[in-house]
């Protein structure tokens, strides 16, 4: 085989590794949707992968479900959301999750964690600048961080504890400030997809070094007579 061939052969084989390594990430979660949900931007079809930092929103009349381990997380219509790996962010909408593994949510500043490990339903809803937050099995902590000081209407809006079967409302501007929003459908190439197209096109230049360094074909012959 010559020389030449070795090295094409070669680029090729490292166009098609380095991609590769990167694909055997796993996701971190399974989205299932009948259309009309959105993925950083993009229609998602179903048993689509989700990634941290994916923005997913879903239309009116449709939803959809996450599944990750421990976890399943229900977003219903009309709702915004960025997945992250242990906690789903919520622009605004409405989720249901049911999860083993403490899974939270989180909107602006306020956070909704299960106190234990045991089997927890809970709700969480983010409309006109209304949280609400609803136990449905278990118990639930609801932790406000870097608010600023409440005023006397919100005064009874501290976080605390959820009890299994209550509900409890908290005014988002009151306890947080002004909402940090988030994009929802703003198309967006997934930075994961962005890094593989960076490592193909990182394998193509080699090859093209390689090759161009063996273009002459031939090994000058010294001028020198024995």
């Amino acid at each position: 085989m010559s020389v030449s061939i070795s090295r094409c052969l070669l680029c090729w084989v490292m166009v098609v590794i380095v991609p590769l390594s990167l694909l055997g990430q796993t996701p971190s979660a399974i989205l299932h949707a009948q259309g009309g949900v959105w993925v950083n931007g993009y229609e998602a079809t179903d048993s689509a992968a989700v990634f941290a930092g994916d923005t997913v929103e879903t239309k009116p009349q449709f939803s959809a479900k996450l599944t990750l381990e421990g976890s399943e997380v229900l977003i219903q219509p009309e709702s915004v959301t960025k997945f992250q790996n242990d906690f789903l962010a919520l622009d605004h909408g409405d989720v249901s999750v049911g999860t083993s593994k403490s899974f939270k949510v989180r909107v602006n500043c306020i956070t909704v964690t299960p106190l234990s490990n045991d089997w927890t339903q809970y709700e969480v809803a983010d409309v006109n600048g209304t949280v609400q937050v609803a136990a449905r099995k278990n118990d639930v902590n609801v932790e406000i961080e870097g608010h600023r000081k409440p005023s006397v209407e919100a005064a009874g809006s501290k976080g605390g504890t959820v009890r299994e079967g209550e509900q409890r409302s908290y005014s988002e501007s009151d306890v947080c400030g002004a909402p940090a929003r988030f994009p929802g459908a703003a198309p967006a190439l997934n930075a994961k997809w962005i890094a593989i197209g960076g490592a193909a096109a990182g394998g193509v230049l080699i090859c093209v070094i390689l090759l161009c360094k063996g273009s002459p074909g031939k090994t000058p012959m010294s001028t020198s007579e024995p």
